[in-house]
């Protein structure tokens, strides 16, 4: 935790003394000190800010070196920089010449038999369709973007005033690629059920690595289940996390409850979940630092509380309670 305030700070004073190089070289260095916690998730966000900087900064080299380097971590940012715009004119104006010149010129025998061939009429009618998928992808991407944007906002000195729901929802957005289905199962479903909650004063950029945190072991627990579970039995009892957030007008607070239906822990288990070094993964695969730093970081950041129920067999839910105001 220690280790990580000071790469904040180290960017919070660069960006604020508008010194880029600072910045990505602290952007940069945050981010291999998540990939040595076996956190790529958090890795990511600090590696797009470092390739955003050095961009900025016109260090081609160094651009290139982390594209060979990080080439999973940036692929957002690669894919972004894609111009559909010109491929777009480009596809309309080879559809239209080529409509064109079959319409007005008689086509000789050989120009026929490779219109047969590479069936062009369906060619013609696919290619628009093609670019418009691409099209839709590439602003899926910048969607993607912008919530690595909203993730990783680099927290000041100070608190500021938050929307927590874009905080979860770019969390979430970020996790699709581990939502989604694989060989082993379904997609993992995601009920959300927000209240009207307002803006509270906070530290945004540590809350959504609680978030981040929380909701990636529910997933690492759903993936180990599903190596000891069917396909099928996965179908019929889909896996699913819930989130629900509402005002806790007694307490001046709002509670924010992330629940999955998972295995569960037993009290052994959930008496040590927020002890330092505890992990219940394999080896090479949990730091035991994640939710010791959640809990900091609601705790004596925020004057909050992070509690967790869990029953064997029943799921397990977090709650986490956070002020409104600092008054």
């Amino acid at each position: 935790m220690e280790a990580m305030d000071a790469y904040d700070r180290a960017i919070v004073a660069a960006r604020g003394g508008n010194f880029i190089h600072h910045q990505a070289i602290a952007n940069e260095c945050a981010a291999r000190f998540w990939l040595d916690q076996n956190k790529p998730e958090f890795a990511q966000i600090y590696i797009v800010r470092a390739y955003y900087a050095y961009q900025q900064w016109g260090a081609i080299a160094k651009i290139k070196q982390l594209e060979n380097q990080y080439g999973e971590l940036v692929l957002p940012v690669l894919k972004q920089q894609i111009n559909s715009c010109s491929l777009e004119h480009l596809t309309d104006t080879i559809v239209s010449t080529t409509t064109t010149y079959h319409e007005h010129q008689p086509p000789t025998d050989p120009v026929t038999e490779l219109a047969e061939e590479i069936d062009l009429k369906f060619l013609t009618e696919d290619l628009p369709k093609l670019l418009e998928s691409m099209t839709s992808a590439t602003d899926r991407i910048k969607g993607i973007s912008t919530s690595l944007r909203t993730f990783s906002r680099a927290d000041t000195e100070h608190k500021v005033s938050t929307n927590l729901h874009e905080g979860i929802d770019s969390t979430l957005v970020i996790l699709k690629y581990r939502l989604k289905a694989n060989e082993n199962r379904p997609a993992i479903e995601i009920n959300k059920n927000y209240g009207e909650l307002p803006a509270i004063e906070c530290f945004p950029g540590q809350l959504n690595q609680v978030f981040m945190n929380i909701l990636a072991n529910a997933i690492d627990m759903f993936d180990e289940m599903a190596q000891q579970t069917t396909f099928e039995d996965l179908k019929n009892n889909p896996q699913k996390l819930t989130i629900q957030t509402e005002i806790l007008s007694s307490k001046n607070a709002i509670e924010i409850r992330i629940g999955d239906n998972g295995k569960g822990m037993t009290d052994e288990v959930k008496a040590r979940i927020f002890d330092h070094l505890f992990t219940t993964k394999g080896v090479g695969k949990g730091t035991g630092l994640g939710l010791a730093i959640a809990r900091q970081i609601v705790v004596k950041k925020h004057g909050g509380s992070l509690n967790v129920w869990s029953e064997p067999g029943q799921g397990t839910k977090f709650c986490i309670s956070l002020p409104i105001s600092n008054n």
